[in-house]
């Protein structure tokens, strides 16, 4: 029997939609009830699904009993606020649900603080934009999850890509890696193909093909059981091409910029959890 009847999202964003549509492709006959800030941003995806209803954010407290949270930090605790005394009645009344908060910074006792329920069973995830076309990465952490409700949370996500448990001490880390670290590789693909254009190639050849490559090193990385630096001395030949680029990016300092990027993203974050 299924744990979970109907779902719920409580802001209609890029990352909701993404969600809402890998759980359709997922169980088609599901419901779903839609709110946002924006009622017609909730219509449009709405309309996009095959059995969703946009509705108000009580309305998606109601009748939901997985309730994703799809709110910008700052934000919050006014969207929580709107459902605090839904839920309250719920609980009250034996109802069961389920919490599902994605955003950054903010602490699964922070949520459940802000909802006013510290039992409440909840499930932390960050999720990356690659999820819109199953090559994403989503980590989850929970509180108070029964076994089995976990194993189908994380199922109906399958179709996001990597589905991976983490405690939640480090699932900051992670998305600064995962959750960030698309942005970056857009910025290495466009500047490799700026590259290809500087040499003479057409530029939508130039992106397809550094796109490509990206794509194919990444899933050759994953998938191979070899150091990522053994994988690049394997292209690197002596005294060929390949290795007069990988020297000037070691002079221009890629590997410390790199680094220095997800410790920036990781630090941004902690930042945001003490302010909450």
């Amino acid at each position: 029997m299924s744990t979970f009847t109907t779902i719920g999202f409580i802001g209609s964003g890029n990352m909701s939609s993404a969600l809402a549509h890998i759980i359709a492709e997922a169980v088609p006959r599901l419901p779903m009830v839609l709110s946002n800030r924006t009622h017609a941003k909730a219509q449009a995806l709405a309309a996009t699904l095959p059995k969703a209803e946009a509705v108000t954010n009580p309305q998606v407290a109601t009748n939901a009993d997985l309730i994703f949270l799809g709110v910008k930090p700052q934000f919050m605790e006014d969207a929580l606020s709107s459902i605090r005394e839904v839920l309250a009645a719920k609980r009250a009344a034996g109802q069961p649900f389920t919490l599902v908060t994605m955003a950054a910074g903010l602490t699964m006792d922070t949520i459940r603080s802000m909802v006013g329920g510290e039992g409440d069973p909840i499930i932390r995830i960050m999720p990356n934009t690659p999820i819109s076309v199953g090559a994403g990465v989503i980590q989850y952490c929970s509180k108070g999850v029964s076994p089995e409700a976990l194993a189908e949370f994380a199922d109906l996500l399958k179709g996001a890509g990597t589905v991976d448990e983490i405690p939640e001490n480090l699932i900051d880390a992670a998305a600064a890696v995962s959750g960030c670290g698309p942005a970056f590789m857009y910025m290495f693909i466009e500047a490799l193909a700026d590259g290809a254009v500087a040499c003479g190639l057409p530029r939508a050849k130039a992106l397809a093909y550094a796109a490509q490559m990206a794509e194919g090193a990444g899933r050759l990385a994953k998938l191979s059981d070899k150091h990522p630096g053994t994988l690049k001395d394997e292209v690197t030949s002596p005294g060929g091409t390949t290795i007069q680029g990988v020297r000037i990016l070691e002079e221009r300092g890629m590997r410390g910029a790199a680094m220095d990027a997800v410790i920036a993203a990781y630090d941004k974050t902690m930042e945001l959890k003490n302010r909450s």
